[in-house]
């Protein structure tokens, strides 16, 4: 069964008042299992635009992603967000499909991971399968695997793009290697004209977090 993911992005007003509201969701979280992937961290917004706090959290499944963000602890602590910061926050569920190939050499293990978060619309859908054909040969090259593409979705707050896609990586170099990879350029360039991105690669958080 694929997972299910909070996606919210986040620009902070007030961070002093802002530390009430993460004081406040741990008991969400562990009723739900939710378990986070990101939050905040190094990123580089490579293409459109992000705010400044992004964060990125997995569940077992979408459900239980709705039913935390919906459930009686986390909407006491919601109220203490929306005081301090603005949102755009969506809930999606995660990718069981098919995956790039891995690389033939294991990459070397790093402490934290790094993350492709890209909010996309896409404005001319029979020219865009070329891109995503295209794409898959630096993702495998790079150690890239899907944990969103496309998917059911609601958007809780604020405004996302229509469709949403998440790749993990073996570590933030990593990440950003691939992007700028001659591969994966000429990926990209199947894809002008036909959509519109919102791209940022985000460096992960400790795996215990």
């Amino acid at each position: 069964m694929p997972k299910g993911y909070w996606i919210p992005h986040i620009d902070v007003s007030d961070p002093e008042g802002y530390k009430a509201y993460v004081a406040a969701t741990p008991a969400a979280h562990e009723k739900y299992g939710g378990r986070a992937l990101v939050r905040g961290g190094t990123q580089e917004v490579v293409e459109g635009k992000a705010r400044s706090r992004n964060v990125l959290r997995e569940f077992a499944d979408y459900a239980t992603a709705l039913a935390c963000y919906r459930s009686p602890e986390y909407q006491r602590a919601r109220p203490l967000r929306l005081v301090h910061s603005v949102c755009d926050f969506v809930i999606i569920e995660g990718h069981d499909g098919v995956q790039p190939d891995p690389p033939a050499a294991p990459p070397a293990p790093a402490p934290r991971k790094g993350y492709w978060i890209a909010h996309i619309d896409v404005t001319d859908p029979e020219g865009y399968k070329a891109y995503m054909t295209a794409d898959m040969v630096p993702f495998g090259r790079f150690g890239g695997r899907f944990l969103v593409r496309g998917g059911r979705r609601e958007v809780m707050e604020g405004n996302v793009r229509a469709r949403t896609v998440v790749l993990e990586f073996p570590s933030y170099r990593a990440a950003l290697d691939c992007y700028r990879s001659a591969d994966y350029q000429a990926a990209a360039a199947l894809r002008k004209g036909k959509a519109e991105f919102d791209l940022f690669i985000i460096e992960g958080c400790d795996p215990q977090s």
